[in-house]
């Protein structure tokens, strides 16, 4: 299938795959490496937009864009004031995009007003439409659900406002808040909001194989797609995506080896970017994921490598420890597969 090319503002993306903003999961390493592996656009982790005012040194680590060339960055809040001040913080250190956070379905982010709450006060969201947009310069989007429940499904409501208010692109998640992660996605559900606005729609959620790719933009029409739970511990994965739609043979997943090193090199990332004592434990959700990524398609001996080798590395706190580890557990996955 032929994908046309997706502009926001003055850039244009080099594919429509995008890695979504994930907290505690898409910082600065994972997105550098996810670009370099072909991913049209990577956002930031959801910035709360009060405390990166404050300078808080979580929301300003996750803010970090050095290597990535377009570095694009979620907030979050219910204050439209303090969502324009934060959007124009973010712009001076470097982004070159906003996305504004409706989509969250956390009781801790909906309880403030915030995330998909904000389904349910289409007014409000208007105002921090306006605010944000009014605020930068940069290009203005906002990462959605298809409504707050079943009854009240406010997406076209809400991608037609924010088309009104001058933003360049709306992402759908293709479940309601109050269906969390549950169920399946509903891809065909989106084409109503691709229907109502001339903007960008982004079509997200339960994209997990290569052949997901040219099915959520089959169902929904949109004009891209954004890749979440489907790459973690794969960051490879969204721009093997890109290179399916754009006709070309890949695998689902590079060689072991490849992703052996791929971990290592986002493991000194993580160091760096943390220093070693919270590097150690960051990182540690993340070999788990990519373990189970390699040890993909294993049969029922899976479920075990993947416990034994999680009881095994996920306590070490000596990075050197560590990166042997991960490399015995994938020497024996090399191993069993020449065997």
């Amino acid at each position: 299938m032929s994908i046309p090319a997706l502009r926001l503002g003055a850039a244009t993306l080099p594919n429509p795959v995008i890695l979504a903003p994930m907290a505690g999961i898409t910082d600065a390493p994972v997105r550098r490496m996810a670009v370099r592996h072909g991913a049209g656009l990577v956002i930031s982790e959801m910035l709360a937009s009060e405390a990166l005012l404050e300078g808080n040194p979580e929301m300003l680590l996750r803010a970090e864009g050095e290597g990535v060339s377009f570095h694009a960055v979620q907030i979050a809040g219910n204050d439209p004031r303090l969502m324009g001040e934060a959007a124009r913080v973010a712009q001076a250190a470097g982004a070159g995009l906003i996305d504004i956070n409706m989509g969250c379905p956390a009781k801790r982010v909906t309880t403030g007003a915030a995330g998909a709450a904000l389904l349910r006060d289409l007014p409000l969201a208007r105002a921090i439409f306006e605010a944000v947009r009014g605020a930068v310069s940069v290009p203005v989007t906002v990462k959605t659900r298809l409504g707050w429940d079943d009854g009240s499904p406010t997406a076209v409501a809400l991608a037609r406002m924010a088309e009104a208010c001058g933003l360049s692109m709306v992402t759908i998640h293709g479940r309601t808040r109050c269906q969390f992660y549950t169920g399946r996605a509903d891809w065909t559900a989106i084409r109503a909001v691709k229907d109502a606005v001339s903007i960008p729609v982004i079509a997200n959620g339960d994209v997990v194989h290569l052949s997901d790719g040219p099915a959520i933009l089959a169902a929904s029409g949109a004009d891209g797609l954004m890749i979440g739970r489907g790459a973690q511990g794969r960051p490879w994965f969204p721009g093997r995506v890109a290179q399916t739609l754009a006709g070309q043979k890949v695998d689902e997943d590079p060689p072991i080896e490849i992703q052996r090193d791929i971990l290592l090199e986002l493991y000194e990332g993580w160091l760096s970017l943390y220093g070693t004592a919270l590097g150690v434990r960051q990182a540690r959700k993340h070999v788990g994921w990519a373990l189970e990524a390699a040890n993909a398609g294993q049969g029922p001996e899976r479920a075990a490598f993947v416990a034994r080798w999680r009881k095994a590395l996920l306590v070490l706190d000596e990075p050197g420890r560590v990166k042997n580890g991960i490399m015995t557990a994938y020497d024996e996955l090399m191993w069993r597969a020449a065997a």
